[in-house]
């Protein structure tokens, strides 16, 4: 079976290598030729545009920078949608809009194309080592049809759930690291102007609590159970922690954007007589903000956790 590879860059030429060497028949296209030049020189087979990588191909990949790049080479006079042939499927590993994929799945779906994103997640070292976890929206059937192209691609794919769900989690992802990215650059400035040798600070914090677990793990402690008593930590002293480290930034003239918000939720939480409850109680007041409640069965947490 013909593959079809539609952006050569960084993350996108390292995929296209797994998918060539797991002995897959590749057409490549990209729009500096140099890029394919590689893929090429090992058998790859060149189209000139996406229209004539449809025509080509059964299975069709992307690997582009975004949501523009992505309508263009869908919608574009010599796109995708031009040259796909009824019953073909298209795989965008692009991290794109959940929205767009939405409206192009639409579209494809009058001809009888599949289309499912499946953005990737490991960075560039991760596409090299073909570790890479893979986030399926779309049907669940075409998942399981090419699951041995994903699983050339990455080490992780997972089906998620309708068209857009794999976009929807990427985007979480991304956020949620630099959200943290932002909190960590803030806190430890602070430590530093306070005195802390950097190098000693960066490895007391890396054993710490937070430093020890997996950064979502903590979700489904308490915020998915939506359970918070008794408190592991209880919301007053976590007030006063968050408290403390925002004075100290005072005193020292350093800007703590972030901590002064989470300062403020948990200040809120605790007006809410949320005191001894468990610090995580806060989450509460982003719920309700955005209409939504989660009460999972521990039983239910625990089997995702034992997923591999």
């Amino acid at each position: 079976m013909k593959v079809g590879f539609i952006g050569l860059g960084t993350m996108g030429g390292e995929m296209a290598v797994h998918l060539r060497e797991a002995g897959h028949e590749l057409v490549v296209h990209d729009l500096r030729r140099d890029a394919a030049a590689p893929h090429l020189a090992a058998g790859c087979e060149w189209a000139d545009d996406p229209r004539a990588t449809g025509e080509a191909c059964a299975v069709v990949f992307t690997s582009l920078p975004g949501p523009a790049e992505v309508e263009a080479v869908a919608l574009g006079d010599r796109g995708l949608l031009a040259g796909m042939q009824p019953g073909s499927t298209w795989f965008d590993l692009s991290t794109n809009s959940p929205s767009l994929m939405r409206r192009l799945h639409q579209e494809f779906a009058a001809k009888d194309i599949a289309v499912l994103d499946a953005p990737v997640s490991g960075g560039p070292a991760g596409a090299k080592s073909g570790t890479l976890a893979i986030w399926v929206g779309g049907d669940a059937a075409e998942y399981e049809r090419h699951r041995d192209l994903l699983d050339a691609i990455g080490d992780q794919p997972k089906y998620i759930g309708p068209i857009g769900a794999g976009a929807v989690a990427k985007l979480v992802h991304n956020c949620a690291g630099y959200t943290i990215q932002t909190a960590l650059a803030e806190v430890f400035t602070m430590g530093v102007k306070a005195g802390v040798e950097p190098l000693e600070l960066w490895d007391a914090i890396r054993h710490g609590a937070h430093g020890r677990s997996r950064t979502f793990d903590a979700l489904g402690r308490q915020f998915l159970r939506g359970e918070f008593e008794p408190p592991a930590f209880a919301l007053r002293l976590a007030h006063k922690d968050v408290a403390l480290a925002t004075e100290l930034g005072r005193e020292l003239g350093v800007p703590m954007r972030l901590a002064n918000l989470a300062c403020e939720e948990l200040s809120e939480a605790l007006g809410r007589g949320w005191g001894d409850r468990d610090s995580r109680v806060a989450m509460l007041l982003q719920e309700e903000r955005a209409g939504l409640h989660f009460e999972i069965a521990e039983s239910e947490i625990e089997a995702v956790r034992q997923r591999p």
